[in-house]
């Protein structure tokens, strides 16, 4: 039998699904990181344990089958690597805003209302990188560069978070895919880097940027260490990624324009299938290449992290169940952990809202949810006032999607349909691909 594993990197954890070309699932394994993976210099070493981790947990007699393997990263989760693909500084995460430092290189380099001018984008952390110079010490590495300066070092990789993990599979350095360089500013309809870009970044502190193929593209086979490691056949093929949003749209199964799907985790994901391509990073819209049609959509900072932050698992599974949702909450906040959003508002110094609080739980619960329902709906309608396909479904996808409360505001205030897909998890959609790429679909 050939199966097909799909591993996808999220905010806090990462996981993994193998299914067979019927897409039935057989094995699922889960990783949880320490301190919820925020920013840290250990982090390439967090995220490589929790590799060789999730792959351990599949059994042999599920490995040795394994045809196909492809990952998904955070979008815009970047690092930079040595010839030999080791980090040389702690990697930035996608919702780290530092690249507001830069705004007026990037609004120099880039063309009016592109899709990297926004503080948290692939592009600006790459100019703030480069703002550091290279007056570094190369012994200083972590400390230094994450101020900003670059280590000295003969050449370096600018690599997304999806693009290294691969690498430790293939050992190919240097390839990406067009879904996680978008924000790098890889132009998906010549299919190249303008020539803005790689003018604009010209000099002495540049890094090799990434190779670009299509998501799905097969890159190269196991590497041989890690095939005997783990049992994977000798011609398992490692194919290009994708983000985890897109890759928790593929698992939706939506292939309609006009459908979406929220990803509710950590953050607050949202993408509308549409036959109109629109970018405006004005207000952090911007739309992935998916066959013939386009992806539209937005990322806000809001969404589940703010919720736990407040509440545990079981409180907000006690307090939900207490809520109206038939009755409108007349708490209008803004749930941020810290100050910053980049969608439906793209505005790297907007404060959090989260004031006044009542002193009843399950009031400030359902004003929370009530206002990133509000967040959520404010989204589509404006992908819809820019040109977007008009929104006719919206399917859920993350851990918020099992809140039936939650799921009730949302569609009073969507007015459409809200369903939960059969498949909702990033693993299962970057499984498929993984399984698209194998067979050439």
């Amino acid at each position: 039998m050939n199966l097909y594993l799909g591993i996808d990197f999220g905010t806090t954890g990462a996981r993994s699904t193998v299914i067979d070309s019927q897409g039935t699932i057989h094995c699922e394994t889960e990783y949880t990181f320490a301190n919820n993976g925020q920013q840290q210099p250990e982090l390439p070493s967090v995220w490589q344990n929790a590799l060789w981790a999730l792959i351990e947990q599949i059994p042999p007699t599920i490995r040795n089958q394994v045809r196909a393997i492809a990952l998904d990263g955070t979008s815009s989760t970047v690092m930079l690597c040595d010839t030999d693909g080791i980090p040389v500084c702690e990697p930035i995460l996608y919702n780290d805003a530092r690249g507001a430092a830069v705004t007026e290189r990037l609004r120099a380099i880039a063309p009016d209302n592109h899709t990297v001018l926004s503080a948290t984008s692939s592009l600006a952390k790459l100019l703030w990188w480069q703002e550091g110079g290279l007056e570094a010490h190369p012994t200083a590495q972590f400390s230094l560069c994450g101020t900003g300066i670059l280590p000295v070092v003969e050449k370096l990789y600018f690599l997304h978070q999806a693009d290294w993990l691969a690498f430790l599979l293939h050992g190919k350095l240097g390839i990406s895919d067009y879904h996680n360089a978008l924000k790098l500013g890889f132009d998906v309809d010549t299919l190249c880097y303008p020539n803005w870009l790689i003018e604009g970044i010209a000099g002495a502190a540049t890094p090799e940027l990434p190779k670009v193929v299509a998501p799905g593209t097969p890159v190269g086979e196991v590497r041989d260490q890690v095939g005997d490691r783990f049992g994977f056949p000798r011609d398992c093929m490692i194919c290009a990624g994708t983000t985890d949003s897109i890759a928790a749209f593929l698992a939706s199964g939506v292939n309609l324009p006009g459908e979406a799907v929220t990803s509710l985790g950590s953050t607050l994901a949202v993408k509308l299938l549409s036959h109109t391509r629109v970018d405006d990073s004005r207000y952090g819209i911007y739309s992935h290449k998916l066959g013939d049609l386009w992806l539209v959509g937005g990322a806000s900072n809001t969404g589940g992290a703010v919720l736990r932050h407040f509440f545990t698992d079981i409180e907000l599974d006690n307090y939900s169940t207490q809520i109206d949702p038939a009755q409108e909450s007349l708490l209008d906040y803004y749930p941020l952990l810290k100050k910053g959003d980049r969608f439906p508002i793209n505005d790297p110094n907007l404060p959090p809202r989260l004031e006044p609080r009542p002193a009843d739980s399950v009031e400030f619960l359902h004003g929370l949810l009530e206002s990133i329902a509000r967040i959520e709906a404010r989204g589509y309608q404006l992908l819809q006032e820019l040109g977007a396909t008009p929104l006719t479904k919206v399917y859920t996808a993350g851990g918020g999607a099992k809140n039936a409360a939650w799921s009730a505001i949302r569609k009073r205030y969507l007015k459409v349909p809200v369903e939960t897909p059969i498949h909702t998890a990033a693993a299962y959609g970057v499984a498929l691909l993984a399984m698209r790429g194998a067979m050439g679909i």
